[in-house]
């Protein structure tokens, strides 16, 4: 079974055939969702709308499924997406391998949980896009939906599991120039810790208000390690506390501070979503060590919430 397999340990050594195997697994669990019904399986069709013309219906498929459904053609993509992805020095926390997905850092569950995206978007013939910054803007491309376009992502995405890095993060100016690069109607996905070297609430926001340009739908993963950085689980022995981005750092007991700092981090996750709500960004918080649904069902409702609009 697929599911036993990525329970077991396996090596990310073909980063396709693993999100493959996560979306299988993800679907495979559809069935008791709230996405019952949900057609991944039809990727290259859609249901015939009644009084339209019987030319391209698909009378194979009808004889198998007892349903009516027309052949989908390239020019009929549903949606345009873009996945962003924040590559500095903090979302290469914890100091892990990559090497299995229960051996995940930030960057390798964001990067993995955007190739997964890329396959369910890839099955219902929407088009993809990709942004990586930290502090420069490190790898662009437009939209597509074609063979070719996905590959050429997935090596991108794939790159940022071996790449550790010490860039500290300039969100605002490059969240503004990502958001010029996107001109029609899209879909947007921004994989990021939220952790600031300077942290300008205000510039944070304008540049994300700039992503809803244009109309776009945006949702905010905020990826992070629950065990540590929200619930500051550490061994009372004294320690060094760095901040990877800066270098500054400060020795302690964890126990001395882990009451002050659950509640200043609750409080911050909490701005984050009354912010993200003042502004319809949807704000999806993301333990990295709980897994993909969360991910992937964040896509499947809003693609749905679209189709109704």
């Amino acid at each position: 079974m697929e599911l036993d397999r990525l329970k077991n340990k396996e090596p990310l050594d073909n980063f396709e055939l693993l999100a493959n195997q996560v979306v299988e697994g993800f679907i495979t669990g559809i069935h008791q969702s709230p996405f019952h019904g949900f057609s991944v399986e039809f990727a290259e069709h859609r249901l015939y709308n009644k009084g339209e013309s019987i030319r391209h219906i698909d009378w194979k498929l009808y004889a198998k499924t007892e349903k009516l459904y027309v052949k989908r053609y390239d020019e009929e993509t549903n949606l345009r997406c873009h996945i962003i992805i924040d590559n500095s020095a903090s979302m290469h926390y914890p100091n892990l391998s990559n090497s299995s997905l229960e051996e995940l850092n930030k960057i390798g569950f964001s990067a993995v949980a955007a190739a997964s995206l890329m396959n369910l978007l890839k099955k219902q013939r929407d088009a993809v896009g990709l942004s990586i910054y930290s502090d420069s803007y490190e790898y662009y491309a437009p939209e597509k939906g074609n063979d070719r376009h996905h590959r050429r992502l997935l090596n991108a995405l794939e790159k940022l599991l071996h790449s550790p890095t010490k860039h500290q993060t300039d969100t605002y100016s490059y969240l503004h120039q990502i958001a010029e690069n996107i001109h029609r109607r899209s879909l947007i996905f921004l994989f990021t810790d939220m952790w600031q070297a300077n942290t300008q609430e205000t510039a944070l926001f304008e540049a994300l208000r700039h992503l809803k340009y244009n109309k776009h739908e945006v949702v905010l993963f905020h990826t992070y390690d629950a065990e540590t950085e929200f619930y500051f689980d550490f061994e009372n022995t004294p320690k060094r506390f760095e901040d990877i981005e800066t270098g500054e750092h400060i020795n302690l007991y964890a126990d001395s501070i882990q009451t002050s700092y659950q509640e200043a981090v609750e409080n911050y996750f909490n701005e984050l979503r009354l912010k993200c709500m003042q502004y319809q960004i949807d704000y999806v918080p993301v333990a990295i060590k709980q897994g993909f649904y969360a991910v992937l069902s964040s896509y499947l409702l809003k693609r749905k919430q679209l189709h109704k609009a």
